[in-house]
């Protein structure tokens, strides 16, 4: 037996072996990338610096920031770091073009834009934005720097698109202070997280087809957004608290006693009315998930009115709860909440595919993160925080580019289970990062019109 392990484990290590000309491939093919991007420069001295950031970007470093990436390349880190830090050109047509990107090659009419925001750790109190925040990397209040960030999904894949980074009040009340962070002047006004994305879907959203917005409990819980939303015209499902406030418009008021106003249904919170509600009110979807294996999910839906921050009856909303279950224990793991104006007629598997496609934001950070050097940066203008953040957008849409190449050229493989890894170059010595590409699966346009419940929650 153990003959046979190490024959097959010498076996697969060879199957790992990759040609040097598969990687000799890779640096004109992000060069070809690179090229809808490059007028924002201009002169050859700022492109050959773009270039080089995005390759240490997409590199084996450990850290990927100005001094590992110049010191990779061979370069003196002051030219790099002036590039990154504070060299005066715009970023904001490099995300324009991304996102005009993203909106061809994976637009689909039932796309869903994902707000979310994510911490990044800092030390120090000088970096832009920097402060004490709830910080959900560490799972604490903690000294960070907040982007809110925004992603599209849809059944082809998913991508980060946009970010902005969130100025706390005690950054927009010290105006010293922003000026040392050379904040812009019409930065320096405080702008909530959900007023970024409001600003984010007006640049944005015209070119990237969609019709759903979706976003965590930290989205859902005003209901002035919500209400921001509607009132554009967007259909949301956005997570809320399990201590939200709803009124339940499907059972009858309490009988009136002949005098003063009519009652009105009580307010209570919404985990404490779902736990009211009989068996008979949940319906299964079966939910693919090939990460962690199948799971069996429990969906309801109830007309509600929620209560608004100034203790107000809100507008009828669609309240989805989504319980998930694991298929063999068939334990409780997760409950979910959300609140949605779309009509109660939405199928509920519809319902399940935007809850699940909300969580695909939080694959592109990790993917961001621990792939590109979306965290890596030392940085402390809020042009470098841009520049470095914008950068590390396009290196990951360049993975998604080549692991949709990579699809058509291995379809017929079995891939790892791991789904990324740095491999060595063979003939250089050097690593570049290797993006493994996963088997394609069936791709269906009409989720709605489904004749069961079940909701491709993979990309296709």
């Amino acid at each position: 037996m153990e003959t046979s392990f190490e024959q097959r484990k010498q076996e697969l290590l060879e199957e790992c072996q990759v040609p040097p000309a598969v990687f000799e491939r890779v640096m004109p093919r992000l060069e070809t990338f690179m090229e809808p991007f490059l007028h924002v420069w201009g002169r050859s001295e700022p492109r050959e610096h773009g270039l080089i950031y995005l390759q240490g970007l997409l590199s084996d470093l450990e850290r990927k920031n100005v001094e590992s990436i110049a010191y990779r390349a061979g370069l003196d880190r002051m030219g790099l770091q002036r590039f990154i830090g504070w060299a005066e050109w715009d970023d904001a047509p490099l995300r324009m073009e991304l996102a005009r990107q993203v909106g061809q090659q994976l637009g689909e009419p039932d796309g869903v834009l994902v707000f979310d925001p994510s911490a990044h750790p800092k030390s120090g109190t000088e970096s832009v934005g920097v402060a004490r925040q709830w910080c959900g990397r560490l799972g604490k209040v903690e000294n960070c720097q907040v982007g809110v960030y925004l992603g599209y999904v849809s059944r082809r894949e998913h991508a980060l698109v946009d970010m902005r980074l969130y100025l706390p009040k005690e950054w927009t009340r010290d105006k010293a202070r922003c000026r040392k962070a050379h904040v812009p002047k019409d930065r320096q006004r405080h702008r909530t997280r959900h007023q970024l994305c409001l600003e984010m879907l007006a640049e944005k959203g015209h070119l990237l087809p969609h019709s759903w917005i979706a976003g965590d409990d930290e989205m859902g819980r005003p209901a002035a957004f919500r209400r921001s939303l509607d009132d554009l015209g967007e259909r949301y499902l956005l997570a809320v608290p399990s201590n939200t406030l709803i009124r339940d418009l499907e059972i009858e008021p309490p009988p009136y006693g002949g005098a003063g106003r009519f009652p009105k249904r009580p307010w209570q919170r919404v985990d404490r009315w779902l736990a009211s509600q009989p068996d008979a009110a949940w319906t299964e979807v079966d939910v693919r998930d090939g990460a962690k294996g199948p799971l069996v999910v429990q969906v309801l839906k109830r007309r509600v009115a929620a209560r608004s921050q100034k203790h107000q009856e809100g507008p009828g909303e669609t309240l989805v709860v989504i319980r998930y279950r694991d298929r063999e224990k068939q334990h409780v793991v997760k409950v979910d909440y959300y609140l949605s104006n779309a009509s109660p007629e939405v199928p509920l598997a519809e319902f399940a595919r935007v809850a699940k496609a909300e969580h695909r934001i939080e694959e592109c950070l990790q993917r961001g993160k621990s792939e590109v050097g979306l965290s890596d940066y030392e940085v402390r203008s809020w042009r470098g925080w841009y520049h470095h953040q914008t950068l590390s957008l396009l290196a990951s849409w360049f993975l998604v580019n080549e692991t949709a190449r990579g699809k058509k050229i291995h379809s017929g493989d079995h891939p790892s289970t791991s789904p990324s890894r740095h491999r060595p170059h063979p003939s250089r010595g050097q690593s570049v990062l290797h993006t493994r590409p996963h088997p394609p699966r069936s791709r269906k346009t009409t989720p709605t019109q489904r004749t069961r419940a079940l909701v491709p929650l993979e990309a296709s």
